[in-house]
């Protein structure tokens, strides 16, 4: 019996909103990827999100690695759709004195 030697897929997929997640969990590549560059190892990474797979940690980290501008350019396109939503949201709801207007809507205690 020898040794295969084949293609792996890279366990990375894209919801129907279109982000990027690892395997078959609900963890995003946005996720992963600032805990490596945190400094966090596979492991490190696995133990904070245990529904991941070490090997699917080891090779997302391979993959970013390997097309560190594809996924870079990935990730900036969500943090300016995330920027754009937030926007959006901030427009119509106000979000100063938001911890005030909910304090006053609390019950007086007597």
């Amino acid at each position: 019996m020898g040794l295969e030697i084949g293609v792996e897929t890279v366990p990375l997929r894209m919801d129907a909103e279109g982000v990027v997640r690892v395997g078959a969990t609900r963890v995003t590549l946005d996720t992963l990827i600032a805990a490596f560059k945190d400094g966090g190892t596979a492991e490190e990474i696995v133990s904070q999100s245990p529904t991941l797979q070490l090997a699917d940690v080891y090779s997302v980290i391979a993959y970013y690695l390997r097309r560190p501008e594809d996924v870079e350019e990935y990730l900036e396109q969500r943090l300016s759709r995330a920027k754009v939503v937030r926007e959006m949201n901030e427009s119509r709801f106000d979000p100063e004195g938001v911890r005030d207007r909910l304090m006053a809507r609390r019950p007086k205690e007597s």
